[in-house]
């Protein structure tokens, strides 16, 4: 027998076993008598979907549901500083600790379970994908859609599973009907992506893509919704926001914005990229139409999983970016077809969504903001030193841009990584000049130290 064949029948060994749990005595004697290998094709209707991944699913607090406990009822500020604490979420990740990754904001490394989760769903998927994928594993997106919009703050059927922030989005902005002249209304700071999609319909359509310059660092929240007030005109029909601009990590006032535009019947597309589980909010902290994000940022999924939320009154007359079934349809799954994929990437984001909810959101961004200050704490007030948005709770969290006076970035991102093995992102845009710096929660102080010290000898000596 082959390695293949000992995983299936154990993989269905576990399934029988979990099915007698629940099925009737006549049931559990006829089962009981049913050999391992022709156990699939008998067990007929009662071989489901759930069940199924009920067995294949590790438990996804696994290894870090002590120091959980033991964190009790402490206020997140006051547990963001315990390092036994964030010892244990630290180990439950598998990483190159030979690097120092400050790039997260790119992409995070998913935890252990989730990626276990991730090879245990692919493994099974393998087996007849026709059926173990398209009949077993597939009608489980249902729950993974279920707690996103749980977590998020919405109903089941305004949540699209995604790839990423970029197919989110773009499923928006070409979808929406917009006439040529009409004008979207962004900054000239927003996700590359982003603007190359609107752009493309510029150039095809006719719209008028309007970017308005916001002020970096910015003096205020007020001065930022000043900014997209003074870009509104009677031809605007769309507003392009970023919840956490990628360049700096400034948070935008997006409810205020979403207030505004509103009265004025203009719908508001949010670039929720680098905000979702990032620090604690929900749909109705923001009330605007749309928003899109990508899941393996600050869930730390597996790399390829992304959410789309769509008010349900908007869902019809939004068309999807691939054209399949009918466009004009009021059902969210429109924008999930994308033709043959695994589904593993879909079904682990649970595992990293349970993972995020066991440490907490409030926990989590307190952690993430103390690891910022910790390093950007050393350089505050050194004139030669610029911060491209405000240290504080309200306009930022982990992200933060840092710009050394004399220093070209590319540059020091080159040396950081060449001379200390430390991976930054280099940022270079004309209101921005710096280097990106997003740890996560299996970053530690270590780490972070040894990022500040590097910094210091480059500010002192250069590159």
């Amino acid at each position: 027998m082959t390695e293949g064949e000992q995983d299936s029948l154990r993989i269905l060994a576990r399934v029988q076993e979990f099915l007698l749990l629940f099925a009737g005595n006549d049931t559990m004697r006829r089962m009981e008598a049913t050999s391992r290998r022709s156990f699939l094709s008998q067990a007929g209707g009662l071989l489901s979907a759930g069940l199924i991944t009920a067995v294949l699913r590790p438990k996804a607090s696994a290894g870090v549901e002590p120091a959980i406990r033991a964190a009790g009822n402490r206020p997140a500020r006051l547990l963001a500083s315990d390092e036994d604490f964030w010892a244990e979420i630290q180990r439950a990740f598998t990483v190159d600790r030979s690097l120092i990754n400050l790039n997260n904001g790119g992409t995070s490394p998913a935890p252990g379970v989730a990626m276990e989760a991730l090879r245990r769903f692919d493994e099974y998927s393998n087996h007849a994908p026709v059926v173990t994928m398209w009949r077993h594993l597939q009608p489980e997106y249902e729950t993974v859609r279920a707690r996103l919009a749980l977590s998020f703050g919405c109903q089941p059927d305004e949540i699209a599973i995604t790839r990423n922030a970029t197919e989110s989005l773009d499923n928006v902005i070409f979808g929406l009907e917009l006439q040529p002249g009409d004008e979207v209304l962004t900054t000239d700071q927003d996700y590359g992506s982003m603007l190359a999609a609107l752009h493309q319909r510029e150039l095809r359509e006719g719209i008028v893509v309007k970017k308005v310059r916001v002020p970096t660092p910015a003096p205020s929240q007020d001065a930022l919704l000043e900014a997209f007030q003074a870009g509104l005109t009677d031809k605007t029909r769309a507003i392009l926001i970023c919840h956490v601009v990628n360049l700096t990590g400034q948070i935008y006032p997006v409810r205020r914005v979403v207030d505004l535009a509103r009265p004025l019947g203009i719908e508001v597309i949010v670039d929720g990229a680098h905000s979702y589980a990032h620090f604690p909010f929900e749909r109705d902290d923001l009330q605007c139409d749309y928003f899109g994000t990508s899941l393996h940022k600050w869930l730390c999924a597996p790399i390829g999983s992304g959410m789309l939320y769509v008010n349900r009154r908007k869902i019809e007359k939004v068309w999807p970016l691939f054209g399949q079934g009918e466009p004009r349809s009021d059902d969210i799954r429109k924008y999930e077809l994308i033709g043959t994929h695994p589904a593993g990437h879909r079904l682990a984001i649970s595992e990293a969504l349970t993972f995020h909810e066991s440490i907490g959101a409030e926990r989590k961004a307190a952690r993430l903001r103390y690891l910022r200050d910790r390093w950007a704490d050393r350089f505050a007030g050194d004139p030669r030193v610029t911060f491209h948005a405000p240290l504080n709770d309200v306009d930022s969290c982990a992200i933060a841009t840092v710009g050394l006076e004399n220093v070209e970035p590319g540059d020091l991102a080159q040396h950081l990584f060449k001379e200390h093995r430390i991976i930054v992102t280099a940022i270079q845009h004309d209101d921005v000049q710096g280097i990106r710096v997003t740890p996560s929660v299996y970053t530690t102080l270590r780490e972070v130290d040894m990022f500040a010290d590097a910094l210091s000898q480059a500010l002192e000596h250069g590159v």
